[in-house]
């Protein structure tokens, strides 16, 4: 063992300084093992896939050898709540442990600071729509005078999808950057610096992957270079950094640069009767399009929109009216730094949309082969639209990340650590690895060191129909309202679909529980809510698999409809199976079951999230035992006792509260049912 693995084995083991420094600190076996991985790894400057379970402690795991190993270190979180929790709760608490002096900084991408240039461009502007959008606008000009890093998140009650904050805060396309009157003062150029003076860095993925994104095009870096590199939540980073190595474009951005044009002609004489006819009309060309690809799918390959001549001809409008606003704008862009910057804007626009209109290419050739109508160019990058409720975004999102990946994992010359709760299928790491271009990585599972068969129960109900049959959902109601009187709320319910979910919102409208749903109120402010209630049934969709985190009897049950497995219509996942396919492989073998795996863990994971917590697992979709794919989901999990039978959920939860239900239970085992807790080693039916 590396003196460097052995420092931080004990600053973590009993007696050590975690323990000497916080009153409810624990040592852990599991969490001392991947400590003495992750410290070797460090000092290797090699390669860790480290799934760690939940309740393991893989965050003091990590920052324990990052702090006291002496490199440089970026890590990197799943979300921008998990960033702050990090760096405003765990990171100190661990630095104060071990004594340790290391400077800290907290970075995240540019549009969580406020810009002072955008918020004096917006004072006057007759752009709020109700006297609620004054009033934070105005809250947002106070807190500008008294923030110290102009941090977003410092402002409690603003949505993070407010229509201030394009208002306020700026994007690399309309960044001015050193010509900006605000550069010395810039709250973002702060935050960098701080980032580059400081020991560890801790950014989230987008920001990571944007950096990556930016080098491997040569423009520079965000991040500083660093000499180690832990990733947590690993098993999100395939599927973001699609984004971040595509491009894409939407009319979103396109109608801020026609606010911002109109915006720089204030101050620009002359500019607005230059610029006011080219504005109007990118406007008009821009609803005409969204109105023309309103009879399209939500979502949909280059290829679907372009075949409908009408959406072709939108394209045609809305490229014209951008080349003919470049136009318009090379005319005045040196009169202010600001237009300046609106002209470059447009001409990224009109190359971004011939690009993905591919101009050189018979876009309009009805007689296209497969890999055409998959919406794949010869590069390999699917080409897709989404549209959103009162616009679109267009995408070109390779189907393979693993060699940008790889190849700035190599060129960093770095020691890398991947790890999460959900990273391997059936025990094994080949899926991520592929994904993340890793071709002979160490690896590391520490299993949850949670006491499964005494602190859960898995149940399977009985004589559920296929979930694709109608009345499925009613069905599934039926079979939770017993499981839910006996555990009296205290429910998460994950739903596959958003229709899934409305449906069953309304049939659990007149229960006697606090109905909790996702839509209904931002996020934080649900699960706080849920929290607080005590006896809540929280439902959510796909986006609730992660960061629900509810400690205590609040949270004794989570129920999963139906096995996680991607959406048909998602564009860039059709490509990819398409193209295992073609390659000789089997696309559901290869990609779809191993995703749909690693999706249940998540949702899995959210039941018990301490030593104390106890509850149910109700997994609803009857595919498990009935199809043979159903061992790779049920063996990738915890060792969860398993039950088929109501009265073992009865008795399980009569056991824990005492309630009512525990003669009925004792009845029922007394009749022959069998209890679920008589051999906890057994699941008491076959899959076979």
């Amino acid at each position: 063992m590396s003196s460097l693995a052995t420092a931080s084995c004990e600053a973590l083991s009993e007696g050590g300084a975690l323990a000497r420094a916080l009153d409810a600190f624990v040592p852990r076996p599991a969490q001392l093992r991947l400590t003495g991985a992750i410290a070797e790894t460090l000092q290797q400057r090699d390669v860790l896939l480290a799934e760690a379970g939940t309740g393991t402690g893989k965050t003091f795991a990590y920052l324990v050898p990052a702090l006291l190993s002496g490199l440089k270190t970026i890590v990197s979180t799943g979300t921008r709540a998990l960033q702050d929790q990090l760096y405003h709760r765990d990171l100190p608490r661990v630095r104060a442990a071990l004594g340790v002096g290391h400077r800290a900084a907290l970075l995240k991408g540019r549009a969580n600071y406020l810009c002072r240039y955008r918020l004096d461009q917006a004072r006057g502007e007759p752009r709020f729509s109700t006297p609620e959008q004054v009033a934070q606008f105005q809250r947002i000009v106070t807190w500008s005078g008294r923030t110290q890093y102009g941090d977003i998140a410092e402002l409690d009650g603003l949505a993070d999808d407010s229509p201030l904050l394009p208002m306020v805060t700026s994007t690399v396309d309309n960044c001015l950057g050193t010509d900006c009157p605000f550069w010395s003062d810039c709250f973002v150029v702060r935050a960098r610096q701080r980032a580059q003076e400081a020991d560890l860095v801790v950014v989230n993925h987008h920001l990571l992957l944007a950096d990556l994104a930016l080098k491997q095009e040569g423009f520079g870096e965000i991040l500083p270079g660093a000499q180690a590199f832990i990733i947590d939540e690993a098993h999100q980073l395939p599927e973001l950094a699609t984004n971040f190595f595509g491009e894409g474009f939407g009319m979103r951005p396109w109608q801020e640069l026609v606010c911002d044009c109109l915006a720089e002609c204030r101050s620009v004489a002359g500019a607005q009767a230059t610029l006011q006819q080219p504005v109007a009309t990118l406007e008009l060309a821009l609803r005409a399009l969204r109105e023309a690809m309103e009879k399209l799918p939500p979502r949909g390959t280059r290829w679907r929109a372009m075949a409908q001549p009408e959406v072709a001809d939108g394209f045609d409008a809305v490229s014209a009216a951008l080349a003919q606003l470049r136009d318009a704008l090379a005319l005045v862009r040196e009169a202010s730094p600001g237009l300046d910057a609106c002209h470059a804007r447009a001409q990224e626009a009109v190359s971004r949309l011939a690009r993905w209109l591919g101009e050189d290419l018979p876009l309009f050739d009805f007689e296209a082969d497969e890999h055409d109508a998959a919406g794949v160019d010869d590069g390999n990058d699917v080409l897709w639209y989404e549209l959103t409720p009162r616009g679109f975004r267009c995408h070109r999102t390779p189907m393979d990340v693993s060699g940008p990946l790889r190849e700035h994992r190599e060129r960093s010359m770095a020691a890398w650590v991947f790890t999460s709760a959900t990273l391997t299928v059936d025990g094994g790491f080949d899926h991520l690895a592929k994904r993340l271009g890793l071709d002979d990585p160490d690896t590391l599972v520490q299993p949850s060191p949670f006491d499964w068969p005494q602190q859960a129960l898995c149940y399977l109900p009985q004589h559920l129909p296929d979930p694709v049959a109608r009345g499925y959902g009613t069905a599934l109601i039926a079979a939770l309202r017993p499981v839910l009187e006996a555990s009296q709320g205290r429910a998460f319910l994950l739903f596959a679909s958003h229709r899934a979910l409305r449906e069953a919102a309304e049939a659990l409208r007149d229960g006697p529980w606090p109905l909790f749903v996702q839509g209904e109120a931002p996020r934080a402010s649900l699960l706080q809510r849920f929290r607080d209630s005590g006896n809540g049934v929280l439902l959510g969709s796909a986006s609730f698999r992660e960061g629900v985190d509810v400690v205590g009897d609040a949270l004794s049950v989570v129920v999963i409809d139906k096995l996680p497995f991607a959406a048909p219509d998602d564009p860039v996942f059709e490509a990819q199976l398409d193209a295992i396919r073609r390659e000789g492989g089997n696309p559901f073998r290869d990609e779809q079951l191993p995703q749909a795996v690693i999706a249940l863990k998540q949702g899995v994971g959210r039941l018990i999230r301490s030593e104390t917590d106890r509850g149910v697992l109700v997994l609803c979709d009857p595919r498990l035992l009935s199809k043979g794919y159903g061992r790779v989901f049920l063996d990738s999990l915890p060792p969860f006792r398993r039950t088929r039978e109501l009265a073992d959920v009865q008795a399980f939860f009569a056991r824990q509260w005492g309630s009512s239900l525990e003669t009925d239970a004792a009845a029922a085992i007394a009749a022959g049912v069998p209890d679920a807790g008589a051999d906890p080693a057994a699941p008491p039916f076959s899959l076979s």
